[in-house]
């Protein structure tokens, strides 16, 4: 039976020029929202974990790839979404989390990471082993060997292909190879241009990368390598955007021609407008990720409703305000962790970005216990007292005209996973798999 993904890419180099977008965020809103996107499109589904989301010692969401699988059907099984539909991809599989140990181990632990995604019944694999490990020779600021990288991938593809080829109930892999510059999330610098992979940066990729799966014995495998990571150009940092150029990208776009069938991968594709996405598409960047944008318009739509309940429930007899923005606010100063090393400046601009950067570092507290509770406060609050519509225009105009035309009722889990829906929406777009575009 062929694969969804490669059905949906093989329609690529025809006149409708297809594509499939990648969710790359954990968040549960942001899972069920992009469900309700493919159930209203009727198509599959594609939800990734990265290597430092989910690996076999739990990653920092605490999840083992067979506990990530089974928490995502268990949201699909809430939604009424179909198992069948689901596609789960592995991001960044390699050494990247054990990249201070050395090589030898490190290697090892990646050979586990990726045994361990494959059983779990992940089928699209990202091979990413292009960082040094501890005694990799080098500066580490510049591109690593390409030859040991492509060895090293390939290393790993063997130890996916083995379990795929033991194990009864594992699936044959697709394959995605390379990686970008800048690391994936958003960029931490001052961002203004940013070059596009070279053509023959990303042909070489490919040819080294395919004799090493020859000398590994590999060709097999190396026809179910479906994409190539480079570069487009795109990024975004924590207060600018790095807009998608046709022209800048047209070399590289017009060199995967020469590869049969393989088409690029784009990261970092955050706030791009839907024209650039649908434009990326039509350029051979077939498969887009996108992660910080949907849990930023989660974020938009509480503190939206947050708001509305500020305005509408103050001072309401036996009732309390959520106060959600501010709790967010400080468990993120309490546990500093995740974005002290990303936001910099005055405590006046540190405040701005904890709240309104665009790299989204408060994703990582939502699973806090306090910020739940306000969350569910929050939402149990605006449940019990549905605000007036004129508040809701206020804050959630968008949302508000769903709710007038009969799209959505007017519960805040529903405004909040509408609001992440205009975003998975310019994907579906791009893609061509927007119901009846």
């Amino acid at each position: 039976m062929k694969h969804p993904l490669t059905a949906i890419l093989e329609t690529h180099f025809n006149q409708v020029r297809t594509g499939v977008y990648s969710i790359c965020s954990a968040h549960p809103f942001v899972l069920s929202a992009a469900m309700l996107q493919a159930l209203a499109d009727r198509t599959p589904l594609l939800i990734e974990s990265t290597s430092n989301q989910v690996d076999q010692f739990g990653g920092y969401t605490g999840m083992t790839p067979v506990q990530f699988v089974e928490y995502v059907h268990e949201i699909a099984g809430e939604i009424g979404f179909p198992p069948g539909q689901l596609i789960l991809g592995g991001d960044h599989l390699g050494p990247n989390a054990w990249r201070d140990e050395m090589a030898a181990e490190a290697m090892l632990k990646a050979e586990d990471l990726i045994r361990a995604y494959v059983l779990a019944g992940f089928t699209k694999i990202h091979l990413d082993t292009s960082m040094r490990c501890a005694d990799d020779p080098g500066d580490p600021h510049t591109p690593f060997d390409d030859e040991i990288v492509a060895e090293r991938a390939a290393r790993l593809c063997r130890v996916a292909e083995d379990v795929f080829e033991r194990s009864p109930k594992a699936s044959a892999p697709l394959y995605v190879i390379g990686t970008e510059v800048p690391i994936p999330g958003g960029a931490q610098e001052e961002l203004d241009v940013l070059e596009a992979t070279s053509p023959e940066a990303a042909g070489r990729t490919i040819e080294v990368t395919r004799n090493a799966f020859r000398k590994q014995g590999l060709e097999s495998a190396w026809e179910r390598v479906i994409a190539v990571v480079v570069q487009p150009g795109v990024e975004f940092g924590d207060a600018t955007i790095v807009e998608y150029s046709s022209d800048k990208a047209r070399e590289l776009s017009t060199h995967i021609e020469k590869y049969g069938g393989l088409v690029y991968e784009a990261h970092s594709t955050d706030y791009q407008t839907r024209t650039s996405l649908r434009l990326m598409v039509k350029d051979h960047f077939a498969i887009l990720k996108v992660g910080p944008a949907l849990t930023f318009a989660f974020r938009e739509a509480v503190f939206a409703l947050s708001q509305v309940e500020k305005e509408f429930l103050s001072g309401v007899e036996g009732t309390t305000v959520s106060d959600l923005p501010a709790i967010l606010d400080r468990v993120m100063c309490d546990h500093p962790k995740h974005w002290k090393k990303h936001y910099h400046g005055s405590e006046r601009e540190k405040a701005y970005a904890r709240r309104y950067s665009l790299s989204d570092r408060s994703r990582y507290y939502w699973p806090n216990q306090e910020v739940q509770d306000a969350l569910e406060k929050l939402i149990s609050n605006l449940t019990r007292y549905p605000p007036p519509g004129a508040l809701l225009s206020q804050y959630l105009p968008g949302q508000y005209r769903a709710m007038r035309d009969g799209q959505i009722d007017s519960k805040p889990t529903a405004l909040i996973r509408h609001r992440i829906s205009e975003i998975t929406g310019d994907y579906a777009f791009a893609c061509g798999l927007l119901c009846g575009v």
